[in-house]
Parts: structure tokens; C-alpha cells; sequence
């Protein structure tokens, strides 16, 4: 499953990739995060607990970011097991683009694979749900910056 869309920050690009890369922001902004822990330089464990349809089921796993080119872009990647509600990998490349000093479009595309009994819930509720969980981060995501933006 594939998705992209884009999100406008009031916000400098510098601001946005601090916040890109900042364990506390993200652990703020991902649906159902649980907790979000450095464990390397790039690396996070991750425990998330999210629902699809009748299945809620919580997940623990591994967050890596890649093809670090800042403050332009990079890839996050996660992967994590959901124990009997199966599993779930996939990532983001995120790219940055000044609008203006203070306005930054975040682009980003979303890949995403599922396996085990939430694959058989029918990838229209899946996608439906993939879709709004990424809309949602990225939503708050600007949000929480822009906050800071005007804070700071």
C-alpha cells in the first residue's frame, strides 16, 4: 500500500528537520504511541498501540532513519510485530521544501505492508485506516511545530 501527500508548517525548513529528528516530537505526534526510545544514533524502539476494524493490537518494534540528507530529507523506516494480530513494516521518505523563510512544505511518501490477522481485515479498510493514521501524524506534526515555531 502506497500513499503521498504533503503538509504546509508555518515554520522555517530548519525548524522542521530539528523537530524530524527529535524523539520527543514524534512520540507526540504518532497515533497511539506508547513510547519512543533512542537506542543508537538513527535507531528507536517504538511500542504503538493502534485499532484496524475489530482488531486493536499493540505493537513493539524498531524505528531506523536513513538516507540522511539534511535538512532536505530522509526515510524513516519501522517494523513491528503485533504478536496474533500479525505485523506491520513499512516507511516514509519525507522531503522538505522552502516556500519561504518562515513556510515549509513537507512532502512525504508512504509505503506500508501488513501480514497476519490484520491482513485479512480487506485492504479497504486498511488503506482507509493506513491513510488516516498517516494524516493524522503528519497533521499533528505541523501542528506541535508550528507551535514551537511561534514559541521560539
Amino acid at each position: 500500500m502506497q500513499m503521498n501527500d504533503s503538509q504546509r508548517i508555518p515554520a522555517s525548513r530548519e525548524q522542521v528537520w530539528v523537530a524530524l529528528n527529535d524523539p520527543a516530537v514524534l512520540k507526540q505526534c504518532i497515533p497511539g504511541c506508547q513510547s519512543l526510545d533512542v537506542t543508537a544514533p538513527n535507531e528507536m524502539t517504538a511500542t504503538v498501540v493502534f485499532k484496524v476494524g475489530p482488531v486493536k493490537a499493540t505493537f513493539s518494534g524498531k524505528v531506523t532513519l536513513s538516507d540522511l540528507d539534511p535538512p532536505n530529507a530522509y526515510r524513516i523506516s519501522g517494523e513491528g510485530s503485533g504478536g496474533v494480530a500479525g505485523f506491520a513494516k513499512g516507511g516514509a521518505v519525507v522531503r522538505l521544501e522552502s516556500e519561504s523563510a518562515e513556510v515549509t512544505v513537507l512532502h512525504y511518501e508512504v509505503d506500508a505492508q501488513i501480514g497476519g490477522k490484520l491482513a485479512q481485515l480487506g485492504a479497504r479498510l486498511i488503506n482507509s485506516t493506513a491513510t488516516k493514521l498517516a494524516g493524522e501524524f503528519f497533521k499533528s506534526f505541523a501542528d506541535v511545530v508550528s507551535a514551537k515555531a511561534e514559541a521560539g
